[in-house]
């Protein structure tokens, strides 16, 4: 492709409203333009990058066995009713009503349409499968941002796998999760594979893989000695543990005025510690008041109470509905002596006693709380969020707390979807056994950004070979010299012929102004071609990636070009 022929329109400047770099790039190179809040159009040079993406994902995917399928975008809400998905993702499912009225969902993923396909499976011989197809989804983020990272509509490549049993399915998700690593090597990223929550998908084992970034809307905890990688979403920790021994008595109330936060009771008349604080809360649980306990320096990971109830609703009580079940304001909430009300209560508190927490009156507290003896817990669970710096779970050593982009999730679904589709096939026996699914998805466009976010510098993107829209960008410093015009012309037609995408800048504009493009929208190789060079009977190679620079005679520069790139001359 002639750069004066290209529609290529770089920008000097950032965009306004960009924050993450590869949003400012993508925008300023000329690969995306933003079309409403969440939604972009996708320019030629983002859509060259965009396919080779995918072709990196079809040839490691295929590689382990996966058929290509194309499955529809619109869906009927009917098949999102049986499995109850249509509830539990109610808050980013798109739709309308056709002329007949039938409610039609935008498709935010496919496990229902690939199961309604695989009901055509009736023997146990026909299996395993793995199925993909790479299609566009639907889903009505509340708060699109940074560019191609969260937006609400983008092409996934989601795939899904049927097994006899849970053998076969820990089979597909293991070849799953090394073809999924080296496809983010390919993309230049370093993932890292985490423990993390399943949510709506239902099933009841996931991996994220996430790749580092100041950027990224989900965090990390990861151990600085061992494997240990989770999301806060379902990362645990060891802590340390606290001598109650000391501790014990009757009930004690106590007059608090003015105290309202746990800093306030931790400053107060001596001061009673965080950690022998009971912290309470009040959620909305699918419409049931409860209460949540927590020890007063821990933080509530919301995830992991929706995970360990299985609620679909899940928000904090407003003031009044806390007044009215309790009698008191936020600041002096307890559960000691409560009833009927739901009680669920951190293990952290588990066997403590000597602890202090609000007396359900604005202005006192209780003191000498023994959690067994007091409080009616209605169950226990695992709901505080990990903190940086607590001993790692398996290794106790400290873990460290990052932000991190999610580039794919995979998910051991089970029979989840079987069940609730009635998804079977007959055994060796002649008895009917429910298809085990799995599910493993990776966003095309985000996996865009999250490679420019990995790769690039002060000057703009640093594309690994195999992504780069181009793989050689050659400059022609004076197009109004014949020779140069020769040369350049010559090369861009025997390394054409070889197979090599090309770029030719021959626009009528200063080799500053050219150079900077080629730097911003992140071409591996330059090739430099000038009188002056010309005289000497060379060219000049620049790498983006090192900046190495080197000269190379004419003859040499189409087999030194396929060097670069890894290929027999």
């Amino acid at each position: 492709m002639r750069w004066s022929k290209a529609f290529i329109p770089t920008l000097r400047d950032d965009p306004a409203d960009a924050e993450a770099v590869s949003h400012k790039l993508l925008v300023r190179g000329g690969y995306i333009r933003q079309l409403m809040s969440g939604v972009y159009s996708v320019l030629p040079l983002g859509q060259r990058v965009r396919e080779r993406v995918m072709a990196i994902i079809r040839e490691e995917i295929d590689a382990i066995g996966g058929q290509e399928f194309l499955l529809p975008q619109l869906h009927p809400s009917s098949i999102w009713e049986q499995t109850g998905r249509a509830e539990t993702m109610a808050d980013i499912i798109m739709s309308f009503k056709d002329n007949k009225g039938a409610k039609i969902i935008l498709g935010p993923t496919h496990e229902e349409i690939f199961a309604t396909a695989a009901t055509e499976l009736t023997s146990y011989k026909q299996l395993p499968q793995l199925w993909y197809h790479i299609q566009t989804k639907f889903r009505d983020e509340a708060r699109p941002k940074s560019g191609l990272l969260r937006v609400r509509e983008f092409t996934m490549k989601d795939s899904y796998t049927f097994d006899m049993d849970f053998a076969g399915l820990d089979i597909q998700f293991d070849r799953h999760f090394d073809a999924y690593m080296r496809i983010f090597h390919r993309l230049g990223m370093e993932a890292v594979a985490v423990r993390a929550s399943s949510g709506a998908m239902g099933g009841k084992e996931s991996v994220e893989f996430m790749v580092r970034s100041e950027v990224g809307e989900d965090d990390v905890a990861a151990c600085t000695s061992c494997d240990y990688a989770a999301n806060l979403e379902t990362a645990t920790s060891r802590l340390d543990p606290i001598d109650d021994s000391g501790y014990g008595g009757e009930l004690e109330r106590f007059a608090t005025p003015g105290v309202r936060t746990i800093d306030d009771l931790a400053r107060f008349d001596g001061g009673v510690q965080p950690d022998r604080q009971i912290k309470t809360l009040v959620y909305v649980l699918d419409g049931e008041l409860t209460l949540i306990l927590l020890r007063g320096d821990h933080t509530l990971q919301e995830q992991k109470l929706q995970d360990a109830t299985q609620s679909i609703e899940l928000h904090a009580a407003q003031a009044e509905e806390i007044h009215t079940l309790l009698g008191a304001d936020p600041g002096s909430l307890g559960a000691v002596g409560v009833e009927e009300v739901r009680v669920l209560t951190d293990v952290a508190l588990q066997d403590r006693r000597g602890m202090t927490t609000g007396a359900n009156e604005n202005d006192f507290h209780v003191r000498c709380v023994d959690i067994e003896r007091d409080i009616s817990v209605g169950e226990w669970v695992d709901i505080r969020m990990v903190e940086e710096g607590e001993a790692c779970p398996e290794c106790g050593e400290p873990l460290e707390v990052y932000p991190a982009i999610e580039v794919g999730h995979i998910f051991k679904l089970g029979t989840f979807y079987a069940e609730k589709l009635g998804l079977s096939v007959l055994d060796e026996n002649g008895q009917k056994t429910p298809i085990v699914m799995g599910s493993y998805g990776i966003g095309v466009e985000r996996s865009m950004a999250a490679s420019i976010e990995a790769n690039h510098d002060d000057r703009g993107i640093v594309w690994p070979v195999d992504v780069a829209p181009y793989h050689v960008v050659i400059t022609v410093v004076r197009t109004d010299d014949e020779r140069s015009r020769e040369v350049s012309t010559s090369l861009y037609d025997e390394l054409t012929a070889g197979g090599v995408d090309v770029l030719l800048d021959d626009r009528d504009e200063r080799p500053g102004v050219k150079f900077t493009d080629a730097e911003l929208i992140g071409i591996p190789l330059r090739i430099t071609v000038g009188p002056r060079g010309l005289d000497a009977g060379v060219v000049e190679f620049t790498e983006r990636q090192t900046g190495d620079q080197r000269e190379v005679a004419i003859a040499d520069a189409a087999p030194e070009v396929l060097r670069f790139l890894g290929r027999t001359t």
